[in-house]
């Protein structure tokens, strides 16, 4: 039976072909995101390694409060220039580099803000020598110029330099809090922080100027220690641990420092990998509908032969493993190509997602055993499996029965049970999918019941599609025999003949259609709600906001307020606020600017009641607290549990132009972060031109590329513009699956032709030319290509709708938006799809020899 199955992989290798290549897309998509993720894993430990291969110990200092310290001096710690002295003084220890932690985004040369929008990676530090009287620090090796050493002077790496268009000898304005400053860059380095690597940029100053932008005078946030040669660096770590306070202060060892960084990475690099996975295993998933068609119909075009060797004593069993044998090479032979293609996809992943800014470093390829071992067991495994049921099928068939007919339809009694178990999955999926549709909330419990409910929603229509294929296919042979006579006929009665079969083909595209609906429908409705509330109840032209969080000063918006053009400059704070145990934020601002900038609707109060100890409050918030106007409640503005004796004087319909509840800015500012304003909503004058606002605007605030002045058409594309980027990435991954699907419909129309090859020769025979006999197998290809679209973009709008809900409760302004352009180009996939499955199949039903196929078994 072994012999058997060998003979039968080589016997048939063209109608395999497509099952071959289904297997080993999908194992090329697990092999590749397997060794991506190790790759990329060893890459970023490797380069965090290298960062800190230098540093035998590392001292780090926490932030004091600023109330510690006099307020003018602003953040400390506890390590000052007299402990650095003390720990360069410790024997074993080579050189020592204090060093200030702060943030610095840059304005390139031609004006535009270097990553901005995360500020958090523009990181900011000090350049120090390894020794007092050294010009070089080993930490940042200098690609040109020299190290910062005057407080007029910086230096940038050397990749940020180059985005920037910045040389030796140029001005650099950049911002770490506010206004602008400039510097004289004089030197570049090179540096292998991940963080930097990722897309962030690095500016380096002297110690004094660091420490007066970022921390105070003779203080540091870190050092790192090298040990001199044949140091013990656990010993070493004691020592200087020994030296320095027990608050406020942490000693680790460089190894063990690089081990807690490294398992840092791993662990953020994770979710990556898993993502990938994911859309790994719906690929398979789609390729087992392909692996069982092929199988089914390679078994009943052999069953002749299987009944002989019934005949001659082979036992059923003997018959089930002889197939699984079959499909167990096969699933072999596909794994190993597609462990081999998977190889290239994960060299190729790294300077795609580069190219979208992720910044990760270079490194070899990593192939573990593991890795290896997953990939084929996944291949063989999903083959097999895939190829289990064929093969009861086969030794399920009496030898006289299947010497007597070739191909026979479904027995009618196992049609019934599956419609039964088919419903019996389908409907409870409706049901909880509408039951869902009526909730108001995305808890993880109510997640959970959506994806139970779509799963089976899921499930249940693929095992209805063969009793769904009968009226829609019909539907849409009558259009087919309507517009192509004979050819569409015989393309609708051959798509009937076997629903199964055809269920099966349409079933994998449908698959990869759902989701890639699903996710367009959630996605065009969220963005659409994003955009909505973006801007809702706002009635200003601008907001003035700080892209580092940092907030605003007070002095900046006086100066908008004075620019020519401004109407008004409204300064809105916030601050956290507790109201009947409901933890929550409030606005604080001037009750009549407020008025100008934002349309509030008030059911009950107004604006102009707010005062010292007088607060609005949005229905959301009212409805949670039971608070209603008039109603006096003891809340807590801040973090300093400052509770105070409030009244409601007003209720407003929420909005995202302020929070849900408004009061003073006197009430408000105090509690606000570092006392600053969160943003300045700015109201033009009739007849200004925007342009020249802006700018104007922009040079009030000293041209910091910290600050941004975004118009509504910005600040709604900010609000929604990733929506687009999480869309296309999914339809790049989804892209595997429906790849697989057309493989499918290819395989299935080409072992169609094959199995009716006699019937082809027939219609040759009585008169069917060569172009209808193209355009029969062509329309079977749509009309089956069409089923599956119509299923896939009917049952994700379902379930993206009933889902829909569940955001309701983040995003007051949901409602589900159908993107109809999308849906129709969706459709025409499915077209598109239909007719260049069939170009092989039917070219070849076009040219078999009619004596040949007429005299054919």
């Amino acid at each position: 039976m072994l012999r058997t199955a060998l003979r039968n992989v080589f016997a048939h290798t063209a109608r395999l072909l497509m099952t071959v290549l289904a297997v080993m897309l999908g194992v090329a998509f697990v092999s590749g995101t397997l060794v991506f993720g190790d790759s990329v894993g060893q890459a970023l430990r490797g380069a965090s390694a290298e960062n800190l291969r230098d540093v035998a110990v590392s001292v780090q200092a926490e932030p004091r409060p600023v109330s510690d310290e006099a307020a003018d001096e602003g953040r400390t710690t506890a390590l000052t220039g007299k402990l650095v002295d003390e720990i360069r003084s410790v024997p074993g220890v080579r050189a020592v580099h204090p060093g200030v932690k702060g943030t610095a985004t840059l304005a390139a040369e031609d004006g535009r803000p270097l990553n901005a929008d995360n500020s958090w990676q523009n990181l900011a530090t000090n350049y120090t020598p390894d020794s007092p009287h050294g010009e070089r620090d080993s930490r940042f090796p200098l690609v040109s110029g020299r190290g910062p050493s005057a407080a007029g002077e910086m230096a940038l790496d050397r990749r940020t330099a180059e985005e920037a268009g910045y040389h030796i000898g140029d001005t650099v304005r950049f911002a770490t809090d506010g206004p602008a400053l400039t510097k004289k860059l004089v030197g570049t380095v090179e540096t292998d922080d991940p963080r930097v690597t990722a897309g962030g940029t690095l500016a380096l100053f002297d110690t004094a100027t660091a420490q007066r932008l970022f921390l105070a005078p003779d203080r540091f946030d870190e050092v790192t220690v090298a040990s001199a040669p044949g140091t013990d660096e656990e010993r070493l770590t004691h020592r200087v641990r020994a030296l320095l306070p027990d608050d406020g202060i942490t000693v680790t060892s460089g190894t063990r420092l690089a081990d807690e960084q490294a398992e840092q990475i791993v662990k953020s690099t994770a979710w990556l990998t898993r993502l990938l996975l994911v859309f790994a295993g719906i690929a398979l998933f789609v390729g087992v509908f392909l692996i069982a068609n092929t199988f089914t119909m390679l078994i009943a075009q052999r069953s002749r032969e299987t009944a002989l060797l019934r005949a001659v004593g082979a036992a059923r069993r003997q018959v089930v493993r002889a197939v699984l044998a079959e499909a167990g090479i096969l699933g072999l032979i596909a794994s190993a190509a597609g462990f081999a293609l998977g190889l290239g996809i994960a060299a190729v992943l790294r300077p795609l997602l580069d190219v979208g800014g992720a910044g990760l470093p270079d490194g070899p390829l990593v192939i573990s055993p593991s890795t290896v071992a997953w990939s084929l067991a996944v291949g063989v495994g999903v083959t097999v499996l895939a190829a289990w049921l064929p093969s009861r099928k086969a030794a399920k068939i009496a030898p006289v029965e299947a010497l007597g007919s070739v191909d026979q339809a479904p027995p009618r009694r196992g049609m019934v049970l599956r419609n039964s178990v088919g419903g019996l999955l389908a409907v409870p999926g409706v049901l909880i999918m509408l039951y869902v549709s009526t909730l108001d909330d995305g808890a993880e419990t109510n997640l959970m019941i959506a994806m139970c409910g779509a799963v089976l929603t899921m499930t249940g229509l693929i095992v209805l599609a063969p009793l769904l294929s009968r009226p829609l296919i019909t539907l849409a042979g009558a259009l087919t025999t309507r517009l192509f006579g004979v050819s569409g006929k015989l393309a609708r009665e051959n798509a009937l003949r076997n629903p199964r079969r055809t269920a099966a083909t349409a079933s994998a595209l449908m698959i990869g259609l759902t989701l890639i609906t699903g996710m367009t429908v959630a996605g065009n409705s969220v963005r659409t709600a994003l955009e909505r509330e973006a801007v809702s109840g706002l009635t200003a032209d601008y907001q003035v906001s700080n892209a580092g969080y940092d907030g605003i000063e007070p002095a900046l918006g006086r100066k908008v307020a004075e620019v020519p053009g401004v109407a008004d400059a409204t300064p809105v704070a916030t601050a956290p606020l507790t109201a009947r145990g409901a933890d929550t934020t409030v606005t604080g601002a001037d009750p009549r600017q407020l008025g100008h900038v934002t349309a509030l609707h008030f059911s009950a109060g107004s604006l102009d009641a707010l005062g010292p100890g007088k607060i609005a409050l949005s229905d959301e918030l009212a409805r949670r607290t039971g608070l209603s106007t008039g109603d006096t409640f003891r809340g807590t503005l801040g973090f300093d549990d400052d509770r105070r004796e409030l009244t409601v004087v007003g209720v407003y319909r929420q909005t995202h132009a302020v929070e849900d509840a408004v009061a003073t800015t006197a009430d408000v500012l105090p509690h606000a972060e570092g006392g600053k304003f969160d943003s300045l909503l700015v109201k033009a004058a009739p007849g200004t031109d925007p342009s020249t606002l802006e700018r104007d605007i922009r040079t009030a605030l000293g041209n910091s590329p910290l600050l941004r002045v975004q118009n509504k058409e910005q600040l709604t594309k900010a609000e929604s513009g990733e929506i687009d980027t999480m869309l296309n990435m999914m339809y790049g991954l989804l892209g595997m699956a429906v790849v697989i699907a057309v493989l499918g419909v290819v395989n299935t129309l080409a072992m169609s032709v094959f199995e009716r090859t006699r019937e082809v020769g027939l219609l040759r025979a009585i008169g069917l030319d060569d172009k209808g006999v193209r355009r029969m197998v062509r329309l079977e290809s749509v009309v089956i290509s069409l089923f599956g679209a119509v299923l896939g973009i009917g049952t994700g709008t379902f379930l993206a709708w009933a889902c829909g809900s569940l955001a309701g409760a983040s995003l007051s302004t949901y409602e589900t938006v159908l993107p109809w352009g999308r849906l129709g180009l969706f459709l025409l996939l499915g077209l598109a799809i239909g007719v260049l499955a069939a170009i092989w199949p039917a070219r070849r039903a076009a040219r078999l020899n009619v004596l040949r196929a007429v005299n054919s078994q």
